[in-house]
């Protein structure tokens, strides 16, 4: 099965490559046009830029695939009202590095404040014929006080799962896709497709 890949970013097309072992993913090219992320909530935006992707493929692609995945995920922080949250990938846009998002991240929380987190992750699925659906996971844990770590990518070296001591940007990559939002959004997916969701 050969799934587009909706996302531009290359640590989640290394992510997925790993968590969807068994589906060849097809990378976004680097010269189609950005999609939208307009919605109030994940799963609008996984559905936007899914159909978006579907509908920009089925007239530019140079080669067949099945579906269209898009994830849309992001780190939301109770003392910050559950934000960046859909705004994740948005935040702090002056600042080229997730190290300095990181930094300017952590200094908003105040001191003292609930640290309590999580990583939500929303996939959507469009076949090329017929609706698309959606998968979801999430990771519940707590923001840690200073970047720590290099695995991962984003906003990992801050995350610290429920559970453990160290930030998804210190565990082991094969620890951190046993229990990460997306490893648990690819599992939901997977379930969808063995329950006989027509890819």
């Amino acid at each position: 099965m050969k799934i587009l890949l909706a996302s531009s970013n290359q640590g989640k097309l290394a992510e997925f490559r790993q968590l969807l072992d068994g589906f060849e993913m097809v990378p976004w090219p680097t010269d189609a046009p950005s999609l939208p992320e307009t919605g109030a909530f994940f799963q609008d935006n996984a559905l936007q830029k899914a159909e978006g992707a579907r509908a920009w493929w089925l007239e530019h692609g140079l080669e067949p695939v099945d579906g269209v995945l898009a994830d849309d995920s992001g780190l939301c922080v109770d003392a910050l009202w559950g934000g960046p949250g859909v705004l994740s990938a948005r935040f702090a846009p002056d600042l080229a590095s997730y190290r300095d998002k990181n930094h300017r991240l952590l200094a908003m929380v105040p001191d003292g404040a609930d640290r309590s987190a999580r990583f939500v992750c929303v996939l959507a699925y469009a076949p090329l014929q017929g609706e698309p659906f959606t998968a979801s996971g999430t990771v519940e844990g707590s923001l840690a006080f200073a970047h720590r770590g290099d695995g991962g990518f984003g906003y990992d070296p801050i995350f610290i799962p429920d559970g453990f001591d160290q930030t998804f940007g210190e565990l082991p990559a094969e620890t951190k896709h046993t229990l990460s939002h997306r490893a648990r959004a690819c599992a939901a997916l997977r379930e969808r497709f063995r329950l006989g969701v027509n890819p």
